[in-house]
């Protein structure tokens, strides 16, 4: 019996002297929201096509319940592409019906999938309007609508939320919560760092084709640097800029934020601040994921 995951497992790729992916290893338990997050170019999509058997790894392995993705294995997959893979000329409610159909689905459950979905995600209205004539927003929706409605065991979406307004990345939000809550994992992309930090159990950084940070909000956030922020009003300008192990953030009026190198003591920074006259405000704050990201991105970056 299986366990639910989806696992990537020490998967590589190339494209002529481009090394795409680099040993990239990560799962995707079952009941789980993964947000997978790094630059244009970073190896995002190229994994999600391997996971769904679009591309084939050079080497590694990609298993669901703990066997090798087979043909049959990758009709449970709900996937969502980038590049949005809807027939334009088509009309909503026959196109999702033949996706169904496709993925095994007899023309009864097929249809009935459908109505449910378009009522869901509130593009009930448009099935009988060619793709072509919906709106962005509206064609995100029946995209997703087009992942879910062969009852996917696996949900790989490849940034969701672009485009959306605020009203339907709340519709998708919850969309994936409930499927999560149902015991299928859930991959997606998004450069939406906010929505990642608030919906994701667990959070990937990929750099380069390598996965560089992996692990809850939580745990990502407490291996960043500390920070601490000091508001002292009489400190001059650069009261800081000596201290041992500490980087300047940030000097903003009375306020200093600073960064903490391993072992200092933020006493002995303290004294330094108090040094300066009074100190109205001396905490310890973490980064979120919006820097934290910034901060892995940024080093070494190379593309």
């Amino acid at each position: 019996m299986g366990d639910g995951r989806l696992e990537i497992d020490a998967v590589s790729k190339r494209f002529g002297d481009v090394v795409a992916l680099r040993e990239m290893s990560f799962d995707v338990r079952a009941g789980e929201l993964f947000g997978f997050v790094g630059s244009n170019g970073a190896g995002k999509t190229t994994t999600m096509r391997i996971a769904l058997g679009v591309l084939a790894a050079d080497s590694g392995e990609v298993r669901f319940d703990g066997q090798p993705v087979t043909l049959e294995t990758r009709r449970l997959i709900g996937y969502m592409p980038e590049e949005r893979g809807l027939y334009p000329k088509m009309k909503v409610g026959e196109q999702l019906v033949y996706l169904a159909r496709l993925h095994g689905l007899s023309n009864g459950d097929a249809t009935r999938s459908m109505v449910e979905w378009t009522e869901r995600l509130g593009v009930d209205g448009r099935r009988d309007d060619d793709v072509q004539n919906l709106s962005l927003g509206n064609q995100q929706r029946v995209q997703l609508a087009a992942a879910l409605v062969h009852n996917p065991s696996i949900l790989v979406l490849d940034e969701p939320f672009s485009g959306l307004d605020p009203l339907a990345v709340e519709v998708m939000s919850k969309v994936l919560l409930d499927k999560a809550s149902e015991g299928i994992p859930v991959v997606f992309s998004s450069h939406q760092l906010e929505l990642v930090e608030r919906l994701c159990h667990r959070v990937g950084i990929i750099r380069s084709g390598q996965m560089v940070a992996n692990g809850t909000v939580d745990e990502l956030r407490a291996s960043g640097t500390t920070e601490i922020v000091v508001d002292a009003p009489g400190a001059p300008v650069g009261w800081a800029d000596r201290l041992n192990g500490v980087t300047v953030r940030s000097h903003d009026g009375v306020r200093t934020v600073l960064a903490l190198g391993d072992g200092v003591d933020d006493q002995a920074v303290l004294a330094a601040a108090l040094a300066t006259g009074p100190v109205t405000e001396f905490s310890r704050r973490r980064q979120s994921l919006t820097e934290l990201y910034r901060n892995v991105v940024t080093q070494e970056e190379t593309v």
